[in-house]
Parts: structure tokens; sequence; C-alpha cells
């Protein structure tokens, strides 16, 4: 499944699929504080990009809750990794910190001249956060960001299962309504 939306100067894609395929300038990585590659989008970042990635995060050592550093992608097909870290349900000013890691990202892509971005689902993993309120979220932050015409003007949600694919189809639709 997939749809794409114009929005100012650039494009809003939709997909469902494996964030590790997608062939882009960055693949966003929905880490941990420490940039430890465990489990979820990290895990499969880690599996599929080999141990460069892991090195790469190990000599940046970490960064704050929405907060992005950028690394190089090892053997997936993007050219770079950026690890965005997002909120824990529960820990407080939720929405912000996914608004700036979410922005965060884009700028790093900015700064590094990288044309095309690709998104999970940040947070909504083991870190609990409502796909609902992470999809109103990410995707008016990046709408936002595409108006300005500055780079990247190619944003991807790569999203994983059906569901999660739905939810963000259905936010989308509202907020271009």
């Amino acid at each position: 499944m997939r749809q794409t939306f114009k929005i100012g100067s650039g494009t809003l894609h939709l997909f469902e699929g494996d964030l590790t395929e997608m062939q882009v300038d960055a693949v966003v990585n929905a880490a941990n504080a420490r940039l430890i590659l465990g489990g979820g989008v990290a895990g499969a970042i880690r599996r599929k990009g080999g141990p460069a990635v892991q090195e790469a995060c190990n000599r940046i050592g970490g960064t704050y809750v929405g907060g992005a550093v950028i690394t190089t992608a090892g053997n997936l097909k993007a050219r770079r990794v950026i690890h965005a870290v997002g909120p824990m349900m529960g820990e407080s000013d939720e929405d912000e910190k996914l608004k700036n890691a979410t922005i965060n990202s884009l700028k790093r892509a900015e700064e590094n001249h990288l044309n095309s971005i690709a998104f999970p689902a940040i947070s909504t993993g083991i870190f609990g956060f409502p796909v609902e309120r992470c999809a109103r979220i990410m995707l008016q932050n990046c709408m936002e960001y595409l108006k300005k015409g500055k780079p990247p003007r190619e944003i991807y949600f790569c999203l994983w299962g059906k569901a999660a694919y739905k939810t963000f189809e259905q936010t989308l639709h509202e907020l271009t309504a």
C-alpha cells in the first residue's frame, strides 16, 4: 500500500513495508538515548546494516530525547541513518519531544544535503506512544517543513503493518482536508 501527496514544493509518501529496504538518502531509526541498536526498528537496522552502524553510534555515544544524530547506513540501501530519540509514554512532555525528534531529523537531513528521508512511526513500539498521536504530530510537522521548500523534499513514512498505515492515511486525509 502506498500513497503520495504534493505539499508545497515537496512530496509526502505513505508506504507500508520494511524501512530497511528503502532506497532513500536517509532512513530514520527510532533510537534510544544511548544509541544502542536493540530491538524493533533499531534491531532491524543493526541486522541489515551490519556492525558499522552500531560502531558509528558508539563513537557518538548518545543524544537527548527529542534529539537526532546521523551515521553511516552500513549495508542498508539508504545512504545514511538518522537516529531520532522519541519519548517513552509517561515521561512527561511526550508530544513536544516527538515533535523535536521529527524536526531534528529533518534538520540533520537538510544539513547533510539529503533530499529524501524515510521515517517509521517513532516511539510507537516498546516506548508505548499511541499511533494516532504519533501520526498527527509527525505528519503535521513534516507537512510544515515541506511548505518551507527546504530539503529534504521527499518525505516517506514507511509503516510496519496495515493498522499503522491506515492510521497514518486517515490522519493525513484529515490534515489535508
